[in-house]
């Protein structure tokens, strides 16, 4: 087998949870999402490892929030940690920031990228964390970050993007268009393209005759977004993502396909199945993967 796939942990958020279920009603979401005092649910910012031993290669899908807020915004978005998490568990593992050699984005909003980024320090600008891996980003989610909506501008963070321009002005930045594939990865990956939530969002999917993964972004961020009718008040297009969300499930039931997900705070990874009433739900539901083999 050529690939080990391992959960990396980031640096939780807390967020209000009627803005992450939606038209879900409270007494409902509550249950599956228990809020603090301040109506707020604990959120996973999470990041997949993958090894890729056939190209001795390290693969890491999304970067998770990160540290880079300020104390204030840090508070304003439930960023509790001192540290910079991701970089700590990729430490645990013997990972260091410079030997990551491909980081894919699903999409740019902070909290998927902002683990680009060094921790905060009074007075400085952040630096760049992985200096020279090669960047995926879909090309539609480039032009969104780059000329965002009044409703979703606050979620692009200026300093994120002055990376990402320096790494195209070096070649580290492949913009993947809509329907293509990534150079960068190979033909063991490819992409499910999403609008439901922003306006091209990458799904990445790595296939092999062992078995395959995708990685489910802000499309299916956790166990209860399954469910179909479950969507946030974050997404673009709710009943796009619905349609966007049932043919991907239908898709991961016929191949028995890993879900990956990023913002879950109890369940990294499970697989879906589908009742007899056709609601779909996660079986086999993991807690860390520690070198998944594919």
């Amino acid at each position: 087998m050529n690939y080990a796939i391992h959960s990396i942990e980031g640096n939780r958020q807390r967020l209000d949870g009627g803005a992450m279920f939606g038209n879900v009603p409270r007494a409902m979401w509550e249950a599956w999402a228990p809020p603090d005092e301040r109506h707020r649910i604990d959120l996973a910012c999470r990041a997949f490892l993958i090894h890729d031993r056939q190209r001795q290669r390290r693969i890491l899908l999304e970067t998770g929030i990160g540290l880079f807020f300020e104390p204030r915004l840090r508070d304003r978005f439930g960023v509790l940690e001192s540290e910079h998490v991701l970089l700590a568990s990729l430490a645990r593992r013997g990972v260091e920031p410079g030997q990551i050699d491909v980081v894919v984005l699903s999409h740019l909003h902070f909290d998927h990228a902002g683990g680009l980024l060094d921790a905060w320090r009074e007075g400085q600008d952040p630096g760049g964390v992985f200096p020279r891996a090669q960047l995926v980003v879909g090309q539609r989610a480039w032009d969104r970050a780059n000329h965002p909506h009044l409703r979703d501008r606050a979620s692009f963070i200026p300093a994120i993007m002055e990376q990402l321009h320096a790494a195209r002005r070096d070649g580290r930045l492949e913009l993947v268009p809509d329907g293509g594939a990534s150079e960068t990865l190979g033909p063991d990956f490819r992409f499910h393209l999403s609008d439901g939530h922003t306006p091209g969002l990458l799904l990445t999917e790595l296939e092999t005759p062992a078995g395959s993964v995708v990685f489910c972004g802000d499309l299916i961020p956790g166990r209860p977004w399954i469910h179909l009718p479950v969507t946030m008040g974050y997404d673009r297009f709710p009943e796009l993502l619905i349609e966007e969300k049932q043919a991907l499930l239908q898709r991961c039931i016929e191949r028995q396909t890993w879900l990956l997900l990023t913002h879950d705070a109890a369940c990294v990874a499970c697989r879906v199945q589908q009742d007899k009433r056709g609601r779909f739900g996660p079986v086999q539901e993991q807690v860390s993967l520690e070198g998944l083999e594919l």
